[in-house]
């Protein structure tokens, strides 16, 4: 049972009222919603602050069409398209700002260790029947973050193929691991920024065409070289700690998908 229920209710009053009353009600520490992150004020472009950072972790999948949400912190037009974006999709007021109705779907959404619904970082961390965020070429924390925000861009895909079972048949590789499987040498399963997903409902080919639209930078599918059983995505165009360059890659030729 969350314990946080009504301290979120109390911080979403607080954020309905102006000026003072606000200073009054939230002036007591808050605790966390769900052991994760309590937002305590409306969040529109101009804002800037971890809160923001926080948000534009959970909204990163509601990028758009070949388009990315930065999270720098800074509540900016891209971040407004996203929160918008997820607004609509979950059947709330359009209107582009963060306030009690937003937060209160994504804490519907968030687990305690601040991943989403319908996905874990079980799923996500080192493979070849390890476990763990070692090995790789960050530090266990950075990759583990990376993991998040690659987790609620998977909830972000999962949602707009009709809210349906999305499998992850890998995540996060140390070096070991990619070296055995075969990975390439500088593979973004190495930071935690990718995964390998298949579904029980839709076609690949769906699931690379929806990807697109979800913050994905790299989507490999059918068509592209071993590649037939399942769906590469990951968030390469982010990632300035690899050896690539900061740019979009599609390639999944029997759906039409490339770059």
């Amino acid at each position: 049972m969350r314990v946080n229920t009504l301290k979120r209710v109390a911080v979403a009053f607080a954020l309905a009222l102006p000026g003072a009353a606000i200073a009054s009600v939230v002036a007591a520490p808050a605790a966390h919603a769900d052991g994760c992150y309590t937002w305590t004020r409306n969040l529109y472009q101009g804002r800037s602050g971890d809160d923001v950072r926080q948000l534009q972790i959970r909204v990163a999948g509601w990028a758009g069409y070949r388009d990315i949400v930065e999270n720098d912190g800074r509540y900016g037009p891209k971040t407004a398209a996203a929160v918008r974006r997820f607004q609509q999709a979950y059947g709330l007021r359009v209107d582009g700002v963060a306030g009690p109705q937003t937060y209160a779907k994504l804490y519907q959404l968030q687990d305690n260790d601040c991943t989403p619904a319908h996905f874990s970082y079980t799923e996500l961390d080192n493979g070849c029947g390890g476990s763990g965020w070692n090995g790789g070429p960050l530090s266990a924390n950075q990759t583990r973050q990376n993991a998040l925000r690659t987790m609620w861009k998977l909830e972000a895909l999962r949602k707009s193929l009709g809210d349906k079972p999305l499998d992850v048949s890998g995540g996060f590789r140390s070096r070991a691991c990619n070296n055995q499987v075969g990975g390439a040498s500088d593979s973004q399963h190495l930071y935690g920024n990718a995964a390998d997903v298949t579904s029980r409902t839709s076609s690949l080919c769906q699931v690379a065409r929806d990807a697109r639209d979800n913050g994905f930078s790299g989507i490999y599918g059918p068509g592209y070289p071993d590649h037939d059983d399942h769906v590469h995505v990951d968030s390469r165009r982010e990632n300035s700690s690899d050896r690539s360059s900061n740019t979009t890659s599609w390639s999944a030729p029997d759906c039409g998908v490339g770059s």
